[in-house]
């Protein structure tokens, strides 16, 4: 046994993931969402509505010590964003406030949506964050939020998460979509699988006393043109038809770089679409 607690606020797809695999390194886990019926066994229930200042009855008493901040917005607009990553951060610093409560680390999950690039280039940490979108504003504006709690903390800006119920891009090449082929559109995927896993090794890291950077990109090895994303996956499936529409489509265009992971140690299990799609596939069968 570690003898080490986390509390995942938005203990969901990738939450519960991180959840798992830290139970099976020994940590004692926390999981807060609206449903706790659905949190991965073992994990301790808090059940809670992030909109709700009042602090959820089944708060731990004592201080994780770690705190994962990991939601996803239950209404994609503005309004809901603020809801999900501003206010509802807030809450949850005000109970940790009001309980005397001071976790090592604050984990907040961030997204690439901060990065405004789409000219194809290379982006890392150090890269501007312009967000044009409101899901990009509201993002960097939770991330200044949680970086100023009074908590070390560390952002860390997951890009496309894919991964078994997270198939979009799937359905779309089996239903023949067009993409457009040039200019190439990069496009950046983490597996939902390794997304948790970056998380507990940064937590196992800073647990072990190696001294964290504010800002980590989750992002697998190989952001490459989503034609060629799309064209593998007609091939792996045997698609051969095309529809009329084009219907896969991106707005920007940049490649994420995960050298500041990979030089921490973190090492991907899906370093590329291939691997990763072709497990979900090979799951499906």
């Amino acid at each position: 046994m570690s003898g080490l607690s986390a509390l995942i606020v938005g203990c969901g797809d990738v939450g519960g993931r991180l959840a798992c695999q830290l139970l099976a390194k020994g940590w004692q886990v926390s999981g807060l969402r609206r449903s706790v019926g659905q949190l991965p066994a073992g994990v301790a229930p808090i059940a809670a509505d992030l909109s709700d200042p009042s602090i959820p009855q089944a708060w731990p008493q004592h201080s994780p010590d770690y705190l994962v901040y990991c939601v996803a917005a239950s209404q994609h607009d503005e309004v809901g964003y603020q809801a999900a990553y501003v206010d509802g951060l807030r809450h949850v610093l005000a109970w940790l406030a009001l309980r005397g409560q001071r976790p090592r680390r604050l984990l907040f999950v961030s997204s690439s949506s901060v990065f405004a690039q789409k000219d194809g280039q290379w982006v890392d940490e150090s890269a501007a964050t312009e967000p044009e979108g409101y899901s990009g504003k509201v993002m960097l504006q939770a991330e200044r939020l949680a970086l100023a709690s009074g908590i070390p903390a560390s952002v860390v800006r997951l890009t496309g998460i894919y991964g078994p119920g997270r198939e979009w891009l799937l359905s779309q090449v089996r239903q023949g979509y067009r993409v457009v082929e040039q200019p190439p559109l990069y496009g950046n995927r983490i597996h939902a699988e390794d997304a948790a896993s970056l998380m507990a090794f940064l937590l196992q890291a800073d647990a072990d006393g190696v001294a964290l950077d504010d800002c980590y990109i989750g992002v697998d090895d190989d952001p490459a043109p989503l034609a060629e994303v799309v064209g593998w996956l007609r091939a792996y499936l045997g698609v051969t038809q095309w529809s009329d529409e084009q219907r896969v489509r991106r707005t920007g265009s940049k490649r994420c770089s995960n050298a500041r992971a990979r030089a921490l140690g973190w090492v991907p299990e899906y370093p590329s679409y291939k691997e990763g799609y072709a497990a979900i596939l090979t799951g499906q069968r």
